[in-house]
């Protein structure tokens, strides 16, 4: 298994901002009005992951201390990782694409003024929950990964 490429992550957050905006264009106007904290979900995966991120390295960076780390558990928390970055990858892109929509015309439809809140909080938590599954992804891999490849470098295996 390879870590994630962020060309993956990058080309999956385009194709649903494309997506999501032609979908926007359509049907804003029968859009119900976006809750402000609705990308907040977002952020409580992502602080969860920075946990688990923190409690794995330790315990992979230093065996002999605490409990030891059972191979499989790593194995899920980088399968937990994956999906959490492929889901904030679309979520980054879906409200970018909605973003896109709503900026230019807060001064002509009241609607986009009122979701234009939505969407930046959205985006960001997005962007959180990115940086916090390639974290945890990052902190699964054994010293002898993290001393041989940059942390820009996502090709390596897993082990």
């Amino acid at each position: 298994m390879h870590f994630t490429r962020v060309r993956d992550l990058v080309l999956t957050g385009l194709v649903t901002a494309v997506l999501v905006y032609l979908l926007v264009r359509v049907l804003y106007g029968q859009m119900p009005p976006l809750p402000t904290f609705a990308g907040v979900t977002l952020l409580v995966l992502a602080v969860i992951e920075g946990g688990l991120a923190i409690s794995l390295r330790s315990r992979i960076r230093n065996p002999g201390k605490g409990r030891p780390l059972q191979p499989l558990t790593a194995a899920r928390a980088v399968a937990l990782a994956k999906a959490s970055s492929v889901l904030g990858a679309i979520m980054l892109g879906a409200w970018l694409a909605i973003l896109a929509y709503v900026l230019p015309r807060r001064d002509v439809i009241s609607a986009a003024d009122d979701d234009w809140p939505s969407t930046v909080i959205g985006v960001i938590c997005s962007a959180v929950l990115i940086a916090a599954a390639l974290w945890l992804e990052w902190s699964c891999r054994t010293p002898r990964d993290q001393d041989n490849q940059p942390p820009g470098r996502s090709s390596g295996k897993i082990g």
